[in-house]
């Protein structure tokens, strides 16, 4: 299909350079841009800062008889609460 599209003169320079460092036409260039563009979401919205991790804010500390030394006695601990 055909279509005309109006670009700043600077970014056409710039695209095709770019497609002639890639080997490719510029029409090539410009439909893998716009593929590109299409598969990541077509937004240039920065990721949103993952959700705060929960705090602990108390407790008693280790349960007795926890020796965190012992990974065989630990887990033997934890396989308990989980039955």
């Amino acid at each position: 299909m055909r279509t005309t599209i109006r670009l700043e003169d600077h970014l056409l320079r710039e695209a095709k350079a770019h497609a002639a460092r890639a080997g490719c036409s510029l029409n090539e260039f410009i439909e893998e841009a716009v593929r590109v563009a299409l598969l990541s979401g077509g937004t240039d919205q920065p990721t949103p800062p993952p959700p705060p991790l929960p705090l602990y804010r108390g407790g008693r500390g280790l349960r007795a008889g926890v020796d965190l030394d012992n990974n065989a006695a630990l887990l033997e601990l934890m396989d308990d609460d989980v039955s």
